[in-house]
C-alpha cells in the first residue's frame, strides 16, 4: 500500500470510508457534502495538519488525519494525534492499518516528534489492541463533552 497525502479527488473516498457509504449530494443524516468540502480544505490549507490516504492499485482503501501540536509539556516537544483511522471494511485483517500507522510514526520521528497519541472509542476492543500491537499504551484516561449530545 502506497501512503500519500490526500488531494481533493480523494475526498468522496475519504468521507466513504469514514462512513462506508457514497457521498450523494445530501447524506442520510442531512449533513451535506459542502460541509466535508470546506473540512477537506480548511484541514489540507493546515500546515500543522496532514490528511493521509493509503492506496492499492490506485484506489483509496485507508486514511488518517494527523494534527501536530507543540506543547510546553517535554520542554516544548512537538505531539502528533492521530485521528479518524479507518481502513476500508473488506479489506481488513490485511495489515494495511498497520502500514498506514507505521506510515504515520515515521513522519512522527522524521519531525522529531516526542509522542504520537490517539483515542479509540472504549467499546472498540479490536481496534484498542490492534494499537496496543503497534506498540501503542493506555496511558492516560481520555475524557470528551460532546456539544451536540451523545456521540459515542
Amino acid at each position: 500500500m502506497r501512503v500519500r497525502e490526500a488531494v481533493a479527488a480523494d475526498l468522496a473516498a475519504v468521507v466513504g470510508l469514514q462512513r462506508e457509504d457514497v457521498i450523494r449530494e445530501v447524506h442520510e443524516d442531512g449533513m451535506p457534502v459542502a460541509a466535508y468540502r470546506a473540512a477537506f480544505y480548511e484541514i489540507t490549507a493546515d500546515a500543522h495538519q496532514q490528511l493521509l490516504v493509503g492506496e492499492l492499485d490506485g484506489e483509496v482503501v485507508a486514511t488518517a488525519q494527523v494534527t501536530w501540536v507543540r506543547r510546553l509539556t517535554y520542554v516544548g516537544g512537538e505531539m502528533g494525534i492521530v485521528e479518524s483511522v479507518r481502513v476500508r471494511s473488506d479489506l481488513r485483517g490485511r495489515r494495511l492499518g498497520e502500514a498506514l500507522m507505521r506510515h504515520v510514526l515515521d513522519l512522527a520521528k522524521a519531525r522529531g516528534a516526542v509522542r504520537v497519541e490517539l483515542t479509540t472509542n472504549a467499546h472498540r476492543d479490536g481496534a484498542r489492541r490492534f494499537y496496543e500491537r503497534l506498540g501503542f499504551v493506555p496511558s492516560h484516561v481520555g475524557m470528551k463533552y460532546y456539544l451536540g449530545g451523545d456521540e459515542r
